[in-house]
């Protein structure tokens, strides 16, 4: 069963585009690397600084693997420092309750 999330953060204002460069990059490398991920995707919110990522894994599995990798252990603690304050992380379920 998929595992899916939403995350909401928001970015300091000076380091808003290499928040975005970061996010372009990681988009990539799990595009190419990764092929128990279902869905990466970042968004800019309407709200100016805030921004999401929808992530959708094959299994909880992938999750942790994804979690493992080369480019995410390189990537994620730019994107952390690029944070105005901790993200917010929410969990997506099948409309028929399947978890």
């Amino acid at each position: 069963m998929a595992l899916t999330f939403i995350a909401r953060m928001k970015v300091h204002a000076d380091k808003e585009d290499a928040f975005i460069r970061h996010c372009q990059a990681l988009e990539d490398a799990v595009r190419e690397h990764e092929p128990d991920c279902l869905l990466y995707k970042f968004y800019k919110l309407e709200e100016p600084l805030h921004f999401a990522v929808v992530e959708s894994f094959a299994s909880a599995e992938a999750e942790e693997a994804h979690r493992q990798t080369a480019h995410f252990k390189a990537l994620a603690p730019a994107l952390i420092a690029c944070l105005d304050g901790p993200y917010v992380r929410e969990y997506l379920y099948d409309l028929d309750g399947a978890r």
